[in-house]
């Protein structure tokens, strides 16, 4: 079976054709009440996308320190761990 779509967003992940057809090859193979409530789980979770939009920058922000770029690079290197124990291969 061959779907025309190009691609298929699912939470910013888009699928090629090829690998639509490969679940839907997998999932023709379930009975008429799985294949429903399949179904189901799916429309629900468009409908829970379209109501939560995630706007990407709310997680992110800028550094904010009192430190110059020279003391954090020293303290970076100064956290550095060697490992003395060789390991046995």
């Amino acid at each position: 079976m061959c779907f025309t779509y190009l691609s298929i967003r699912f939470m910013g992940l888009i699928l090629r054709d090829s690998t639509i057809n490969k679940y839907f090859d997998f999932l023709t193979k379930f009975d008429n009440l799985t294949k429903k409530k399949l179904i189901i789980k799916l429309t629900e979770s468009i409908a829970v996308n379209k109501d939560k939009e995630f706007d990407l920058k709310s997680i992110c922000g800028s550094w904010e320190d009192n430190r110059s770029s020279d003391e954090i690079i020293m303290d970076i290197k100064n956290a550095r761990v060697e490992k003395v124990k060789p390991i046995d291969l």
